[in-house]
């Protein structure tokens, strides 16, 4: 009889919404409402955006975070996608990796804002008159940013997959598609995530320049944060920076609490362990997720979607059994056929450079741009020993504590964010009032922006070692120095390589704008490739920007070659998990 009375009332809570329910609808409705948004003002002319010129008017600053924060999220989709197929490719084909992975490298270093050059026209071609082919140059530059980390974050992880789960794989025989989603993907996520979430903040230094369209004579501004600064620093108006600054943080909180801490806590579960960790990060988000019914009944199609997608397996054909030596021989075969392709392509790319730069470039430039490279190369290396000894140390107490993790989590992104340029004129300012050392003080510019890419990998190694690993230690009574080089400092090894190969190309990229600062009348300037570039591009002398970008590019190949890939080598064959 009890159970009858009650049974209505059970019935009714069963029906009605919930208080996570309601605020799940709010939130799926605001997310169309956005998009719808997005889709329509992309699909305007541009002679809409002259209708309606850029305003500091800080009222104006909602609308144009909203439009910054579609660019940036449709960029890191293309991130996503990118990162998937070239790290994959990358990792799992010998020759494929011997041409991608230098390649990866040359893009990372190569001036970021160059890329605009040669892709503008070609979006804005493709959508003459609309707004969308601007919006699609725009989104391209930020992808440029973001891309190259989460793709070695994902190279780094394929490559150094632990043992059992390869067997296990195998065991199980998945296919190469099953694999990937089973095994590839859920065992990158933990620092994948990390690194997105580097991507979107080192974003933020490209939004500034890529919402300002040039086409020949002709500059399409585009709404949003990034337009609104380049505007206020024009017009030098500190109080618009300041809303500018005051808007960003708002959009990186809502990115944090809206995406990136969900996905931080949904991916603990991919850790490598046997044990429950003792501590896991956690989410409002994800437990909204979790317990609405709204969020289970919209993602219910795609979830079956998704297990039909990484459950599906390829018809695999038969293939004739072929004698060990001979697999041999036809291995060395292409390898060699290989090779030589590699080695034409070489030589071909260097004649074109030659004939293109032997018209008004001697023996005495090449001798100039390499020298400065060798005072570049110089700075970069103390920079990383310094990022280094100061970020590894923070980023492991940040990742072994979840519950600081946390609380850091926004901070770290703002300040990764927060657009290097910006801090420019101070610097200027300091050394010119204080007659400080310019080719001293000039150089910490060149990896104010990019250090973060150590922080950030450092956490996600940290936060997913394992915590059986942890509690042996523990139980062995290992700590001081024993423990930083015996347990913690191989577990980290991998990522770490990740982030400093990261931030070691950007700052070379960097070292075009660090090395030549200037503020009103004033303008530093130090010797180094960096400064070479800008003062060759700001004279018009495109054969030595060309010049200055190949010996840039080289330098950046080699020196991965010589320290980076060993130490990528060693993190695969002797620290693996």
């Amino acid at each position: 009889m009890l159970f009858q009375k009650n049974a209505p009332l059970a019935l009714r809570r069963s029906v009605l919404p919930t208080l996570w329910d309601l605020v799940a609808l709010l939130l799926v409705v605001g997310i169309i409402v956005a998009i719808a948004y997005g889709a329509e003002a992309t699909n305007q002319p541009l002679t809409a955006l002259d209708a309606a010129p850029l305003s500091l008017d800080p009222s104006n600053l909602p609308l144009y975070a909203l439009r910054t924060m579609l660019r940036m999220l449709a960029a890191i989709v293309f991130s996503l996608i990118f990162t998937f197929i070239y790290a994959t490719v990358a990792a799992r084909s010998r020759r494929a990796e011997m041409v991608m992975i230098p390649i990866l490298d040359i893009l990372q270093s190569v001036p970021i804002l160059g890329f605009l050059t040669f892709t503008v026209t070609f979006f804005m071609n493709l959508f003459p008159g609309k707004v969308l082919g601007a919006e699609l140059a725009s989104v391209f530059a930020i992808f440029t940013s973001q891309a190259w980390n989460m793709t070695f974050s994902m190279y780094q992880s394929m490559r150094s997959q632990p043992k059992d789960l390869e067997e296990a794989s195998a065991s199980f025989h998945l296919s190469a598609w099953q694999r990937f989603w089973r095994l590839d993907v859920p065992f990158a996520m933990p620092g994948l995530v990390w690194n997105a979430m580097m991507s979107m903040s080192g974003g933020w230094f490209f939004v500034v320049a890529s919402e300002a369209i040039t086409v020949g004579d002709t500059t399409v501004t585009l709404p949003g944060v990034g337009s609104y600064v380049a505007l206020a620093i024009k017009e030098q108006n500190i109080a618009a920076i300041g809303y500018a600054i005051a808007a960003m943080l708002a959009v990186i909180i809502l990115y944090d609490q809206l995406l990136f801490r969900p996905l931080v806590a949904w991916a603990d579960k991919f850790r490598f362990e046997t044990t429950a960790s003792t501590e896991e990060p956690t989410s409002w988000m994800l437990d909204l997720m979790r317990r609405s019914r709204v969020i289970a009944a919209l993602t219910a199609p795609l979830g079956w979607l998704a297990r039909l997608v990484w459950s599906f397996r390829f018809p695999q054909f038969k293939r004739a059994k072929t004698a060990p030596q001979n697999t041999a021989v036809s291995s060395r075969v292409f390898d060699g056929l290989w090779l030589a392709i590699l080695a034409a392509a070489g030589i071909y790319a260097a004649v074109i450079s030659i004939s293109y730069l032997q018209t008004a470039i001697g023996w005495s430039d090449v001798a100039t741009s390499v020298l400065y490279g060798f005072i570049t190369l110089a700075r970069v290396v103390v920079l990383m020993v310094l990022a280094t000894a100061i970020w590894v140390p923070v980023g492991v107490w940040i990742g072994l504590r979840p519950s600081i993790a946390e609380k850091v989590q926004p901070l770290a992104q703002f300040l990764a964010a927060f657009p290097a340029n910006l801090a420019f004129p101070v610097f200027v300012v300091v050394i010119v009032r204080f007659d400080l050392n310019q080719h001293i003080w000039l150089s910490p510019l060149m990896i104010l922006g990019t250090q973060w890419y150590i922080l950030f990998n450092v956490i996600a190694g940290a936060s997913a070692y394992p915590s059986e690993l942890k509690e042996a230690a523990r139980s062995f009574g290992i700590t001081g120095w024993r423990w930083w080089v015996k347990v913690i400092l191989p577990g980290i090894f991998p990522y770490y390589v990740t982030g400093a190969i990261t931030a070691s190309g950007g700052s070379w990229n960097a070292s075009i704008v660090a090395e030549v600062a200037s503020w009103g009348n004033e303008q530093l300037s130090t010797p180094g490739l960096g400064s070479y570039i800008a003062d060759a591009t700001a004279k018009g002398d495109f054969q030595r920007v060309v010049l200055g970008i190949i010996v840039m590019c080289a330098f950046v190949t080699l020196f991965n070659r010589l320290v980076w890939r060993p130490l990528y080598t060693l993190g695969e064959r002797r620290l693996r998990l």
